[in-house]
C-alpha cells in the first residue's frame, strides 16, 4: 500500500512538472524512478530505474534574447559538462530587403532579418538534466521540448547472448577439420562478431552521451543598414554614348556592305543563271514586240 502511495506521488510531481513549465513533453518512462524532479526538466532526462537502461534524447526550440551571445554560452557550458558540438548551423534569415538611392553616387540597402541557429550536441547522459536546466534559462519563449528515454534493457540482454553465441559457434568451428568449409564459416562467425561489435559501441556511446537537437532565434527583427553604390545612376550614365554608337553603327554598316558583297560571290553561279534567264526574256519580249 505504501509502495502505491509512492507511486502515485511521483506520477503527480511529474504533471505539475509538465503543467508548470508550459510545454509538451514526451518520455518513455516508469514512475519507480529514484531520481528528484527539476521545476524545467522532465523526470525522463534524470531517471534511474533499477534494472533499466535508457537511451536518452531531447529536443528544444525556443526563443532567446540574442543568438550569438546564447551560442557561446551553451558551447561554453557543455564544454564545462565534458560534452561536444556535432552541428552548429548559424543563419540570419532575410525577411524583407530594400534599397534606397540616397545620391547620385551612393544608395542605402535596408535588409530586416531574423538571427537563429541549428544544433546538435552530444552531453554526458548523467549530466542531461542539468545540461536543460540551463538553456532553459536562456530561453524568453519556449515553442517546444521533446524528451525521450527509450529503455534498451531488453536489446543490451539480446547483445550479450548474441556474443556468447557467436564465442559458442567460434569454438565448434575451430574443432572442424581444415577446408574451405571451415575457412567460409569462421569468415562468416567473424563478419557476425564484428556487426555485433560494431552495434555495442554504437549503443555504449548512446548510453554514454544523449543527443539533443536544439533550434533557437530570436523574436525580434533585427535591421541592417549596409552603404552600397547607386548602380542605377552608374547603369544610366554608361548605357549610351552618342559618339561611340555613331561610329560603330558605321563600322558595322560597313562590314555589312562587306559580307554582303562576299555572299554574291559565294552565289554567283546563281547571280548569273538568273542573269542570262532574265537576259533571254527580254530578248525574247522585244522580238514578240517587232514582230507585231
Amino acid at each position: 500500500m505504501k509502495t502505491k502511495f509512492l507511486s502515485i506521488s511521483l506520477v503527480a510531481l511529474l504533471l505539475i512538472g509538465c503543467k508548470k513549465g508550459g510545454y509538451a513533453e514526451s518520455a518513455y518512462a516508469t514512475a519507480d524512478s529514484a531520481a528528484v524532479v527539476s521545476d524545467s526538466v522532465s523526470m525522463a532526462a534524470t531517471q534511474v530505474v533499477e534494472g533499466k537502461q535508457f537511451v536518452k534524447t531531447a529536443e528544444v526550440d525556443m526563443e532567446v534574447k540574442d543568438v550569438y551571445d546564447a551560442t557561446i554560452s551553451i558551447e561554453k557550458q557543455l564544454q564545462s559538462l565534458g560534452g561536444f558540438v556535432t552541428k552548429s548551423r548559424m543563419e540570419a534569415q532575410t525577411l524583407s530587403e530594400d534599397t534606397y538611392n540616397t545620391s547620385d553616387e551612393s544608395a542605402m540597402l535596408v535588409r530586416k532579418f531574423q538571427n537563429q541557429n541549428r544544433m546538435q550536441v552530444r552531453v554526458p547522459t548523467q549530466k542531461l538534466g542539468e545540461f536543460l536546466d540551463f538553456i532553459n534559462d536562456k530561453k524568453v519563449f519556449l515553442n517546444s521540448r521533446i524528451i525521450s528515454a527509450e529503455d534498451v534493457s531488453a536489446g543490451i540482454r539480446l547483445a550479450k547472448m548474441e556474443s556468447e553465441r557467436q564465442a559458442k559457434t567460434q569454438s565448434n568451428i575451430s574443432q572442424l577439420k581444415a577446408g574451405k568449409d571451415k575457412v567460409n564459416l569462421d569468415d562468416n562467425n567473424m563478419s557476425e562478431a564484428n556487426l555485433q561489435k560494431y552495434s555495442d559501441e554504437i549503443l555504449a556511446d548512446n548510453l554514454k552521451f544523449s543527443t539533443v537537437d536544439i533550434f533557437i532565434k530570436e523574436p525580434k527583427t533585427s535591421v541592417a543598414k549596409i552603404p552600397i553604390i547607386n548602380t542605377k545612376n552608374i547603369d544610366n550614365e554608361y548605357k549610351y554614348n552618342f559618339l561611340y554608337d555613331v561610329k560603330n553603327a558605321f563600322v558595322e554598316g560597313f562590314y555589312l556592305i562587306q559580307q554582303l558583297f562576299v555572299f554574291l560571290i559565294s552565289i554567283w553561279p546563281i547571280v548569273l543563271i538568273g542573269g542570262l534567264v532574265f537576259y533571254f526574256l527580254r530578248r525574247r519580249k522585244v522580238f514578240v514586240k517587232s514582230e507585231e
